[in-house]
């Protein structure tokens, strides 16, 4: 009988999060596109902790041209990120119990009767 390979986290997240995809993928039972959106959902992690270590060292706002304030990119990519990860972990089902009934009305209306 053959043995299947050891499940790998991929290799471009950052360590703590290729520790969290792999503590998922051990407690969870994935079907291959739930591994994508795992993957997604590390990727936007990782996205809005670069994001905001760049805030922490170039600030919220940036003077334009003009002299006016401007909010940074970095702002929008961090709330962008934080919202696909949140989105990932609901869709993937991460927030419940892995056998746990979720709430009416969560997840879009799929399960509903």
């Amino acid at each position: 009988m053959r043995s299947s390979p050891p499940i790998r986290a991929p290799k471009h997240l950052k360590p703590p999060t290729r520790r969290w995809w792999l503590d998922v993928h051990a407690h969870f039972d994935l079907e291959p596109h739930h591994v994508r959106l795992l993957t997604l959902a590390g990727e936007a992690w990782d996205r809005a902790g670069a994001a905001r270590e760049a805030i922490a060292r170039h600030g919220i706002t940036y003077l334009d041209r003009f002299g006016a304030p401007r909010v940074r990119p970095e702002v929008a990519i961090e709330r962008d990120s934080r919202l696909a990860f949140a989105r990932m972990v609901r869709e993937l089902r991460l927030d419940v119990e892995p056998d746990a009934p979720r709430q009416p009305g969560l997840g879009g209306g799929r399960d509903a009767a």
